[in-house]
């Protein structure tokens, strides 16, 4: 179950809409502008964290959403042997820098950032504990003798104590 399902919808919708509104007419910025600012007042109000690649299309100073040719400006630069994409909106002039490393992956993208991966990961973790400290199990209250048990219970429970203090295999 997803914690606020419907304000993630909505921040969906909002973003949606900037879209849709820039491809319409180019002109309409203010539009898209007032969604994605809603968008932003929205998650910061509820503490909801958005995905990076949603924050990496819209400006963090005049909240317009950032289409290459549109409304930003796209450019590949090499700085200290190390390419970058800039990003410039072109509202305010705000740039962002992003590395172009083809081997980088977001965290977000990565399997460790998932929950079924780190639920496995959990589980590999305790059947690797417990098989390296393996003690013998306890005793249940059934195989533990009592004074007026049964003598063929009672022979049983007495196997089953040595065979765990021999082990298994007999060793």
């Amino acid at each position: 179950m997803i914690k606020d399902k419907e304000a993630f919808q909505r921040l969906n919708f909002l973003y949606q809409a900037a879209h849709c509104v820039l491809a319409q007419n180019p002109e309409n910025q203010e539009l898209a502008r007032f969604y994605c600012h809603t968008q932003n007042s929205i998650s910061r109000r509820l503490v909801l964290r958005q995905d990076s690649s949603v924050k990496r299309t819209i400006c963090k100073s005049c909240f317009s959403l950032l289409i290459p040719g549109v409304s930003s400006t796209v450019r590949q630069r090499k700085c200290h042997n190390q390419r970058r994409t800039v990003v410039r909106c072109l509202n305010c002039g705000l740039t962002k820098r992003f590395l172009s490393n083809p081997n980088y992956r977001l965290w977000s993208e990565q399997p460790e950032a998932s929950l079924h991966y780190q639920a496995q990961a959990d589980e590999g973790a305790k059947s690797q504990t417990s098989s390296s400290t393996q003690e013998p199990p306890k005793a249940s209250p059934a195989e533990e003798t009592t004074p007026d048990s049964h003598p063929a219970a009672e022979k049983m429970a007495v196997d089953a104590k040595s065979n765990r203090k021999e082990g298994v295999n007999g060793k």
